[in-house]
């Protein structure tokens, strides 16, 4: 089937299209920049189609004939709605490279519809959430009445543009975690903890990652708590600011915010990313207090995301006809998914 790669000239997307080409795949480059797009489009022999998402006859205009969407433009809080009911239309397979709990949550709300459409959604189908999807189901079938899941990356070399923006919008929402099955508001770095990493404690602080919708979806474990790696003081910083919620989400502090961002952070080179892995660290309990803890390491999360959201990509575009519906990546592709993106190496369980 025709595909399309929808944000092909940002960040994230460059890097998809170039790791596509190389494994012979043609898709089509899409996104709102023409002038971008067709510049990307001559280098590799590619058609382009330049349409933006508010207005949903261009989209539908623009998906005409394509049967399965990657979307990378963020923030999805403000794209993935539009693409996904285009798609849901048009009957074409969605995937996104998503880290948002809301966007994750849209998503699910529209399982009945994507079946009924026979079309897979499958937001979060990068970095966010395809280790930490994969390693909460790796450890579930260890320990099958496990009913609490902590999840934790420790990640370097620095964010995209997109990761930076959304950083910003949630700002003004606090954080989440998954308490007794439903979706909490707690605060900034709400809780803090150390993992080992080569016998070394690193610090973490709760963060409002993907998993909090995810794994829940993926494990049915109805405790979530999401760690991110952070100098202690980042932490700190924080939690001086909580009182500070309301304000942040407000449009002129989001506007000054983003226009700074913007400026600033252009994401990490080549050889940056070249010299950044991630560890990602999964524990789960269950009620008569038995452990089992997990580790993957793998290449920085933006190599790791195009690797995992092309494999997915490929699997529906070369024959794979699973039920419509909704997905999580450990649901569609296996909780060892992970375990064959290059790189990717996972360390034994350890029960207690």
């Amino acid at each position: 089937m025709d595909w399309l790669i929808y944000g092909a000239n940002g960040y994230t997307g460059k890097m998809i299209v170039e790791e596509a080409v190389r494994r012979g795949l043609r898709p089509v480059l899409a996104g709102r920049n023409a002038d971008a797009l067709e510049t990307l489009g001559k280098k590799y022999r590619l058609p382009v189609r330049a349409f933006a998402l508010d207005n949903p006859a261009a989209v539908r205009a623009g998906l005409n004939g394509i049967g399965l969407v990657l979307h990378c433009a963020g923030p999805f809080s403000a794209t993935s709605a539009p693409m996904l009911e285009a798609c849901l239309d048009l009957k074409a397979h969605y995937l996104d490279i998503t880290g948002e709990i809301d966007v994750f949550a849209h998503c699910h709300a529209q399982h009945a519809r994507a079946q009924k459409s026979g079309i897979v959604v499958l937001p979060g189908s990068g970095f966010d959430v395809v280790p930490t999807d994969c390693l909460a189901a790796q450890l579930k079938r260890e320990l099958p009445d496990a009913d609490s899941l902590v999840l934790a990356f420790e990640a370097g070399g620095g964010p995209s543009p997109g990761t930076a923006l959304t950083s910003v919008e949630g700002l003004g929402k606090g954080g989440r975690a998954r308490i007794d099955g439903g979706v909490r508001r707690v605060p900034l770095a709400w809780k803090t903890r150390t993992f080992d990493k080569d016998g070394e404690a690193r610090f973490a602080m709760t963060i409002p990652w993907g998993d909090v919708y995810t794994a829940f979806v993926s494990t049915g474990i109805a405790n979530i708590e999401t760690y991110m790696g952070v100098p202690p003081a980042t932490a700190k910083n924080l939690r001086r600011i909580r009182w500070l919620g309301p304000l942040l989400g407000t449009r002129p502090v989001q506007s000054y915010l983003k226009k700074k961002v913007a400026k600033t952070v252009l994401g990490p080179s080549a050889e940056k990313r070249a010299d950044s892995g991630t560890v990602v660290w999964g524990e789960v309990r269950d009620a008569a207090g038995k452990q089992v803890f997990g580790q993957l390491r793998t290449p920085n999360g933006y190599e790791l995301t195009v690797t995992a959201s092309l494999g997915i990509a490929q699997r529906l575009l070369t024959g794979a006809r699973p039920e419509g519906g909704y997905y999580t990546p450990s649901l569609l592709m296996g909780a060892d998914y992970v375990l064959s993106l290059p790189g990717v190496t996972g360390s034994a369980f350890v029960a207690s």
